[in-house]
């Protein structure tokens, strides 16, 4: 996307729903877990994933994620909707694009650094849930036009209903559910969760619940939601804060049509279900119009917001960074002195070290321009 043609917004949006999962969640885990006091249990539940049905503050970074991988696509392939035919170089960044996601998820949740082919996960991670997404949602962009895009979609969000309908819509028991019925049979002892004991057997592990082969129907979807929005912000032909309240009024919609659709169908974000889906979405989309209200249209937040571009600009490079690397060998060795003086909150002080040693990684990068595209 070329720079005179990027949202603020955008990357901003996305720094901080980085910021959320790198820094600040760190850092709030860490105090909550030496401060147990039922004071911060309010805080606990929005950044502890739920256990099956519903939806908190936590569970929106994936989708958030995801979704702003397809905002760009309008901004990014708009000459492609604009008459240049796609040619080789594209399907090849496509293909690269697709490559390095899944091949940073094997790294940061695929076990690959084990070295233990037997523990390998193929698919479990956030990134190759993006790859697949943006794959599909890039491809109907550019040959199918908005008309084929909305089909497309629809298709897909059908298609894992329809799934569920025909085997057994009311089995959403988190092993019995025909996508973790799927995974199972497809990815077999490769599948993330897998238990392996000492003599060389394995077992499912009864405590994993997320599914990942008939839930890219609705990551697919997921991403061409953020497209649209991304459609919606770049059509100039329309007011700046027409856009923004046309992207919020989509976001009311979709958060409305996913809560009526979850008396059906539960809000289930380890499936991905389909009223999820919508209602993610919609939150989604809400976020990205006020936060293009507020920096693009108002111009609010411009500087003081700023510093969040250091992970929304280079946010494979972040996410792949601080789930992969622990800094806390470094941290210790240069903080251990607070142990003395700070007793159970020591690991508090290590996170903050640990969390700022990423932070200045990321600044670094983003004033010497050093950004990993894919």
């Amino acid at each position: 996307m070329e720079v005179k043609k990027r949202l603020e917004s955008l990357d901003i949006l996305r720094g901080m729903d980085l910021f959320l999962l790198l820094v600040a969640g760190p850092l709030i885990h860490t105090f909550l877990s030496v401060n147990q006091s039922p004071v911060w249990d309010g805080v606990r539940r929005q950044v502890t994933h739920v256990s099956w049905e519903g939806f908190v503050l936590w569970d929106i970074i994936m989708p958030l994620f995801m979704f702003m991988s397809g905002a760009t696509i309008p901004f990014s392939m708009a000459k492609y909707r604009e008459g240049e035919r796609p040619g080789k170089s594209f399907h090849l960044k496509l293909l690269k694009r697709f490559a390095l996601l899944f091949f940073l998820g094997w790294i940061v949740q695929g076990n690959l650094l084990n070295l233990d082919f037997k523990q390998f996960h193929p698919f479990a991670n956030t990134l190759q849930a993006i790859a697949v997404g943006y794959v599909f949602a890039a491809l109907v962009f550019v040959y199918l036009g908005k008309k084929g895009s909305w089909i497309f979609g629809s298709v897909c969000f059908g298609l894992y209903i329809l799934a569920f309908v025909l085997f057994g819509h009311m089995n959403l028991d988190p092993q019995g559910n025909i996508a973790m019925v799927i995974d199972k049979a497809v990815l077999g002892s490769h599948r993330d969760g897998v238990i392996w004991n000492p003599d060389g057997s394995w077992a499912w592990n009864e405590g994993y619940q997320y599914t990942w082969i008939l839930s890219s129907l609705n990551f697919i979807v997921t991403v061409m939601l953020g497209c649209y929005a991304g459609t919606v912000l770049k059509d100039e032909s329309r007011p700046k804060s027409f856009r923004g309240l046309l992207l919020a009024a989509t976001g009311v919609t979709l958060i409305l049509f996913g809560l009526g659709l979850g008396s059906w169908f539960p809000i289930i974000k380890k499936i991905w279900s389909s009223s999820m889906t919508l209602y993610s979405g919609g939150i989604c989309c809400m976020a990205l119009a006020i936060v293009y209200l507020l920096v693009d249209v108002k111009g609010w937040g411009r500087k003081s917001l700023g510093w969040l571009k250091y992970f929304g600009m280079n946010s494979i490079a972040a996410y792949t960074i601080g789930e992969v690397i622990n800094f806390s060998s470094v941290s210790k060795s240069l903080l251990h002195g607070f142990s003395n003086i700070t007793g159970d909150y020591f690991q508090l002080i290590v996170t903050l070290g640990n969390v700022t040693i990423l932070f200045l990684i990321m600044m670094i990068m983003y004033k010497r321009e050093i950004f990993l595209k894919a």
